[in-house]
């Protein structure tokens, strides 16, 4: 799987969100994208998942155009966005049952996912009686129940406090070690860029340019630790001159 954004722009009226993005992104990579409040990151996202159409310039996943949602694709908010009146395993099946697959398919393949995430007793416990890391699991195991190719997040712990944001940072990244999948994932939090990816794209204030696309690194698994590696250092540094301007 291969993603090529092509001379992108972003225009809202007279607003210009996004200006002449070029990047592109290999299959199985995890691509942290750092920017400032109005940066238009969340727009970029948009623009792949095909929920935006660009004002100019082309988004290429696999050498085929894409400026429409397709289940190739699917976006992990920052709010869980789960049916309350589901069970667990229903709200993670409900995409599956827009699909031709059995009741025995659907249920299969959410027992797989839930005891991937680590919540397979809680397959039958309605959202309201989950954490909101646990919640943000399931929306996770939501989305990758669809097995997509490309897994779009938009700050999905900003939410979070510190702690708990933490531990789904580390949730995540194991299961991306297992999966093996492409994520996108927005962030204003520095740190946690670093910490998450294998490469980082940071945005300039508005309108968005790349100021900085560069791999990470850094060996895995990281510890907290990793704070204080020299090569962690440089990048925050780097990345905290563009988002001071």
């Amino acid at each position: 799987m291969n993603i090529v954004i092509d001379s992108l722009y972003k225009t809202f009226g007279a607003i210009t969100a996004l200006e002449n993005i070029n990047l592109q992104f290999q299959g199985g990579e995890f691509v942290t994208v750092l920017g400032s409040s109005g940066c238009g990151k969340t727009t970029l996202l948009h623009l792949l998942a095909g929920l935006e159409s660009p004002s100019r310039g082309n988004i290429y996943i696999d050498g085929e155009v894409k400026d429409r949602p397709g289940a190739d694709r699917v976006v992990v908010f920052q709010q869980a966005g789960l049916f309350p009146w589901l069970s667990v395993e229903e709200n993670i099946e409900f995409g599956l049952s827009l699909k031709t697959t059995t009741k025995a398919q659907r249920r299969q393949a959410s027992a797989e996912i839930l005891r991937i995430i680590g919540l397979e007793s809680f397959a039958k416990h309605k959202p309201y009686q989950l954490s909101g890391g646990m919640q943000q699991r399931v929306a996770i195991a939501r989305a990758l129940v669809m097995k997509p190719k490309v897994l779009l997040m938009d700050e999905p712990f900003g939410a979070l406090d510190a702690q708990t944001r933490s531990s789904m940072q580390t949730f995540l990244t194991s299961l991306w070690d297992q999966l093996h999948c492409t994520i996108v994932f927005i962030t204003h939090d520095i740190d946690e860029a670093i910490v998450l990816g294998t490469r980082l794209v940071v945005l300039s204030a508005r309108p968005g340019k790349v100021a900085l696309d560069v791999p990470i690194e850094l060996e895995r698994p990281r510890t907290p630790e990793v704070a204080f590696d020299p090569h962690f250092l440089d990048l925050k540094k780097q990345a905290m001159g563009i988002l001071a301007h």
